[in-house]
């Protein structure tokens, strides 16, 4: 428990029951390893990272830009500011940066014509079209730059803390850049939000002004349970994709990035998605309602408050390893009356050697009201002997 003037950060050690030795989480990561330079395996419904190589380096998005191009335009219909109705315009700008002059992924859309909002969300994520990309954020906000604000600031929102874009296509850019971990949660962002979408990322081809082109994820077509994301490449960056794929009781999402043509692409997608589904299995070590741990409330009618996650708490594991991983109880101190049930208190992180896991917000599972003048007293007592006033 770490302590300093005014409020504190409590860390709480805690077990995760014997489930999973740290040599055999250890030992199941060494068992793989890819060409990729950059590469996450997440489980989609606990968020746990089940693969990492430079996880949180930085790295050029490229076109994997275009998730959170597409994650900022479903906000905007969702909350009725944009319909898949609307039409919109094709600046001179969006026809020469993004159409067939320019040389990189396009819908080969018409200098001056108009085109529906959906037609343009299906370019971005089949043809990975940059001219439809700026149409829509030109559409939505008026200007590239303007849009990227806006793709910034969901990025804060989503807590994506190594990324920064500066255009809606994935363009180079020297002050744009992501990490593998923050496009991976993008990934899971989008499907679980917007699972009404989600289908457009499993269509395989689209064909625009007489001309059909194939999704540029290939991985969708060769019969594996892969039914999105997204790809990306540029010269430097060289080839990268966000994958998904749905194996009936779990969904993974992987990432990989860095490398050198399309075939090493889709074939270390492949082997990072299908070790990750055979090797390993689901456990769930703190069933829905279950108290993880206590915070102390200083000052209130009761002297802590138990600690729940949102529905079961589960986790990614190695066959056959279950014994206890490391993980702590994160919350600031001191927490004072009143605290309503339901609260988001505290952070359940969890490590395996000394990486980070999973990370998953823990809320209180009853209220706590004030307490009377004699455990106010006392509470403030303690408070100053620890320092924390």
């Amino acid at each position: 428990m770490s302590q300093s003037q005014g409020k504190c950060s409590v860390r709480v050690l805690i077990a995760i029951f014997a489930f999973l030795s740290l040599a055999g989480a250890a030992l199941a990561q060494a068992e793989f390893d890819t060409r990729a330079k950059f590469a996450v395996l997440m489980d989609y419904e606990s968020g746990t990272v089940i693969f990492q190589k430079q996880a949180d380096a930085a790295l050029e998005p490229a076109s994997m830009t275009k998730l959170m191009t597409l994650a900022v335009v479903f906000n905007e219909i969702r909350a009725g500011r944009v319909r898949f109705d609307d039409e919109f315009f094709v600046s001179e700008n969006a026809w020469r940066t993004g159409g067939a002059a320019s040389g990189g992924s396009t819908m080969f859309a018409e200098l001056n014509s108009q085109i529906r909002v959906e037609d343009l969300v299906r370019s971005v994520i089949i043809q990975s079209g940059n001219d439809a990309a700026i149409v829509l954020a030109e559409g939505i906000a008026g200007s590239e730059a303007t849009f990227a604000l806006m793709m910034n600031e969901l990025a804060g929102d989503l807590g994506l803390e190594g990324s920064n874009f500066t255009n809606s296509t994935g363009l180079p850019d020297p002050d744009e850049y992501s990490t593998a971990r923050d496009l991976a949660e993008l990934g899971r962002y989008l499907i679980r939000e917007f699972p009404e979408y989600y289908h457009y990322f499993s269509e395989p081809s689209m064909e625009w002004n007489g001309i059909n082109q194939a999704n540029r994820n290939s991985l969708v077509e060769m019969g594996i349970g892969v039914d999105g994301l997204k790809t990306g490449h540029t010269e430097a960056a060289g080839y990268g994709s966000v994958t998904s794929t749905d194996q009936g009781d779990r969904r993974l999402i992987a990432v990989v990035h860095g490398l050198t043509s399309m075939r090493e692409r889709t074939e270390e997608a492949r082997k990072l998605l299908t070790w990750g589904a055979r090797a390993f299995e689901r456990f769930t070590p703190y069933a829905e309602g279950q108290i993880v741990a206590y915070a102390d409330v200083y000052g209130g009618a009761s002297p802590n408050v138990g600690l729940v996650g949102q529905g079961e708490i589960a986790l990614y594991l190695p066959r056959g390893s279950r014994q206890c991983l490391s993980a702590t109880v994160n919350y600031e101190a001191p927490l004072l009356p009143p605290v309503r049930q339901g609260d988001e208190i505290a952070e359940l992180r969890v490590f395996c050697n000394d990486q980070l896991v999973q990370a998953a917000p823990l809320y209180a599972v009853e209220s706590v009201g004030q307490g009377d003048l004699i455990r106010r007293a006392t509470d403030a007592l303690k408070q100053l002997a620890l320092g924390w006033l």
